[in-house]
């Protein structure tokens, strides 16, 4: 069963998502060996609704990985929209770049290579969203960042925000990940449910996704 939603439920969920399609099928079953961080079908359905849901014309993601949550992303754009993406492996990066094109969104994707600390001072807003997949321990001191390029009303998405549940102190016997992480996160949680510049929801889909909206 799985730790926040049984597994009936997930396939079920799974069952019902026709977003999908040849290229996101073909990287996602390759990636049942390779065990990289991509976010799954249903949290990218859920992209492409919420960038849709805001028009999104302008977006930025932290954590490319080989460009799966990009493509979701990237399929809510109109053509003359821009996603900026992150990622500090070049060899991913790369790989990213590559899918990008066997999906038609190249030209609407711009994966900038090198550690997301030092990049995302060089960036410019305002986005309609951002999606935040990088490194945990990077969440909160990236926050204020964050906001602070995002437009009003625009949305911050956070994926991994329940960790497997094990930022609930107690709910796993035996916690399995990395405390480091878990606390990272879990102190990244408060500070997203108290900043005085966004209403945030969290969707305990999958490994949980927090959305929190820019008040104006």
């Amino acid at each position: 069963m799985g730790a926040i939603v049984p597994d009936a439920i997930e396939r079920y969920l799974a069952s019902l998502n026709h977003a999908s399609d040849g290229v996101l099928d073909d990287i996602a079953k390759q990636n049942e060996t390779r065990g990289l961080p991509l976010v799954d079908p249903e949290v990218g359905a859920l992209l492409r609704v919420l960038a849709i849901s805001v028009g999104a014309n302008r977006m930025l993601e932290l954590g490319t990985a080989i460009g799966y949550s990009g493509i979701w992303l990237a399929g809510a754009l109109s053509p003359d929209g821009m996603l900026l993406t992150m990622e500090i492996d070049p060899e991913r990066a790369q790989e990213a770049r590559d899918n990008f094109a066997r999906a038609g969104v190249d030209d609407r994707v711009s994966v900038i290579v090198g550690d997301a600390r030092l990049k995302l001072a060089k960036v410019s807003g305002p986005f309609d969203l951002i999606f935040q997949d990088g490194d945990k321990t990077f969440y909160t001191p990236a926050l204020d960042r964050l906001v602070s390029l995002l437009r009003p009303g625009g949305l911050l998405v956070t994926d991994n925000v329940l960790w497997d549940g094990e930022v609930v102190p107690g709910f796993k016997a035996k916690p399995e990940r990395d405390a480091v992480l878990t606390q990272a996160i879990a102190e990244y949680n408060e500070r997203l449910a108290a900043h005085p510049r966004l209403l945030t929801a969290t969707v305990p889909l999958r490994d949980g996704v927090s959305i929190s909206v820019k008040k104006p």
